[in-house]
Order: structure tokens, then C-alpha cells, then sequence
């Protein structure tokens, strides 16, 4: 890892298929932070358990978030690219800092709110601790900057509480992680109903996944949520067809972009053509991911190569903030 860069530290939850909302809210902007920033970017298996998937999917799903990534541009010589379960040291962490974090404060987070409401049946401490975890992961490389949505904001001011619980305990040893976009905002992709954004694990026809085959992008795309057409010049757009257009930026020639806004605005457009246009040129951008992605899950002594190198740069990171952290604290006997 280069010395002297800021660190930036992000995971992705190795539950559910990666999208297209994942690849231009989140891998797209690794891709160009690895040239400027010192990376670590991890699948998240731990934060995965709290859900209790199939021990037998579990190694699978890794592999395939490992080669969503580099299919997508992110390049594991520049990056440290690991599995969270491959470095004890987060685990160390996230024990040190649950003496730092109280129940109470954990019971307010909306996320746990939410997964309270979703699995009654499954409230175990994982999901209580789960900003405890993820404030781990973050302070073990003792990261300045966090991509992080707008879903995770709170969980990354818990990390910045618990740094700073930290600091004024045992002694100054994290620096306050912040919110960071690379390049301004983060575009935020839709789910093709108009209902909230893409998921990896609800909605699936409204979503559209890196491992989509052609015709299913098609198909999806084909019965995605419009109107019936603007009332009147310059009206203001619904949401959906909104998200349409947004999709066509990223993938369209800008021209043809203009000649369907164009056609918006002066009541002429007709939704079949833009959505046929739309599915060709999405197919074309994510055909190449799927199948680089195909091909690296075909190989898997070369993702546990990469797997293996990511933890060896993670392991020396994270080491060097425990043994600091273990002598702040007091625990060093000999």
C-alpha cells in the first residue's frame, strides 16, 4: 500500500446479488479512489451472519462480490481487497469498543428500528451491535474518509462517538472518519417500479443486477414504471420517468439523451422507443461486467489469491492500531 495517502475504507455485505445501484453509487467511485487514496475495501461476511444465511451460500457469495468488484475496474494491486472474517483484529475492536458503546443508543439507530420491524423473530446482538462492527472496521485502519450513503451516515457519527470515547479515555489513537464522496454527489439510482431505490434482496424486477443475462435487462427495463406522457410543455417529471432519464445518462450517448429530454418537453416522446434505446445501451455497458464477473467466478485459486494478499495488507494495518490500542488500554502484561 502506498504510504504518505489519506485511508479510505469501505464493505460491501457479501448478502443478495450486487446492482446497478451498488456499481454507480459506491464500486464506481473505488475505481477511482484507489489512484489517489490508500483503499480497503472488504465483503463484509461478519455484518452478513446477522441474518443467518446458508453456511453453504456463504462462501460463494464471496467470491462473487470479489469478482463483481474487479469485473467492475477495481484493481487488487491497488487496493486492499479482503474478506472482514480474515482479519481477528476488527473482531478485537469491536469487543474493546462495545465497552464504549450502551444499549441504549444502539436501540435508537433506525436501521435497527427497521430490522426489528422486518425479522421480529431474529433480533440478535449482531444486529444491536452491528454500528459497534462497522465503527471497527473503520477505526481498526484509522480511516480519514468513509464513502458511505445516506442510509449509513448515522452509523459512521457512532464511529466518530466512539473514537472520541475512546481518545478522551485511554489517549488520542483514531481520527474522526468523515462522509466523503468522491468527485461531488453520489448518483442515486432508482428501482424501475418508482418504489425506493434498487436492492439486493427485495424487488428484483425493478432491479437491475451485474449478473443479469441480456434479455432479463431487456425485459426489466421494457416494464419499467412511466405515464401517460407530460400534460403540458416543461411539465415537471414523476419520479420514475425521472429515473429513466438519469439511467440514459449513464449509459447513452448524450446526443440521444438530448433527443429524448427534447421530445419530453415538447410531448412527443414515446416511452417504447426511449425504453427500447435504454435496454440496448445497458445492455452493452453491463454485458462486459457479467461476463469478466462470470469468468473470475470460474477461478477460484485466483480469487483466494487476492483474497489472501488483501488480508496480509488489512492484517499489517490493522495490527499496528491493536497494539497501540492494547497499550492505551493497559493490556500489555509482558
Amino acid at each position: 500500500m502506498a504510504t504518505g495517502k489519506e485511508i479510505v475504507v469501505s464493505g460491501i455485505r457479501s448478502t443478495g446479488f450486487l446492482h446497478l445501484g451498488n456499481y454507480f453509487g459506491a464500486i464506481r467511485n473505488y475505481v477511482r479512489m484507489q489512484e489517489d487514496y490508500n483503499c480497503y475495501f472488504f465483503v463484509a461476511d461478519w455484518h452478513s451472519l446477522t441474518t443467518h444465511p446458508d453456511p453453504k451460500d456463504l462462501r460463494g457469495n464471496v467470491y462473487r462480490v470479489v469478482a463483481e468488484n474487479i469485473a467492475s475496474g477495481l484493481d487488487p494491486e491497488k487496493v486492499a481487497l479482503y474478506a472482514q472474517s480474515d482479519i481477528p483484529e476488527i473482531a478485537e475492536l469491536y469487543l474493546l469498543l462495545n465497552m464504549l458503546a450502551y444499549k441504549g443508543e444502539l436501540e435508537k439507530v433506525p436501521t435497527f428500528k427497521d430490522k426489528v420491524r422486518m425479522q421480529p423473530q431474529n433480533v440478535n446482538a449482531g444486529l444491536l451491535t452491528y454500528p459497534v462492527l462497522m465503527s471497527a472496521d473503520i477505526l481498526v485502519h484509522r480511516a480519514v474518509k468513509v464513502p458511505v450513503g445516506k442510509d449509513q451516515e448515522q452509523h459512521l457519527e457512532m464511529a466518530r462517538n466512539f473514537a472520541q470515547r475512546f481518545n478522551a479515555r485511554y489517549g488520542e489513537l483514531f481520527p474522526e472518519p468523515t462522509a466523503f464522496n468522491f468527485g461531488g454527489n453520489l448518483v442515486r439510482i432508482q428501482s424501475l417500479d418508482g418504489n425506493g431505490k434498487m436492492s439486493k434482496s427485495e424487488n428484483e424486477m425493478a432491479t437491475l443486477y451485474l449478473n443479469d443475462t441480456d434479455e432479463l435487462i431487456r425485459k426489466k427495463i421494457m416494464k419499467a414504471k412511466t405515464d401517460s406522457g407530460p400534460a403540458e410543455p416543461g411539465a415537471l417529471m414523476p419520479d420514475s420517468v425521472a429515473n429513466l432519464f438519469t439511467l440514459m445518462q449513464l449509459v447513452t450517448a448524450p446526443e440521444v439523451v438530448k433527443t429524448f429530454e427534447q421530445a419530453y418537453q415538447d410531448q412527443t416522446i414515446r416511452y417504447g422507443d426511449m425504453k427500447k434505446q435504454l435496454a440496448e445501451d445497458m445492455v452493452s455497458f453491463m454485458a462486459p461486467i457479467r461476463e469478466k464477473a462470470k469468468a473470475l467466478q470460474q477461478d477460484a485459486p485466483y480469487l483466494q489469491k487476492i483474497l489472501k494478499a488483501g488480508a496480509e495488507k488489512a492484517r499489517a494495518s490493522a495490527a499496528q492500531t491493536l497494539q497501540a490500542a492494547r497499550k492505551l488500554i493497559g493490556i500489555n502484561y509482558y
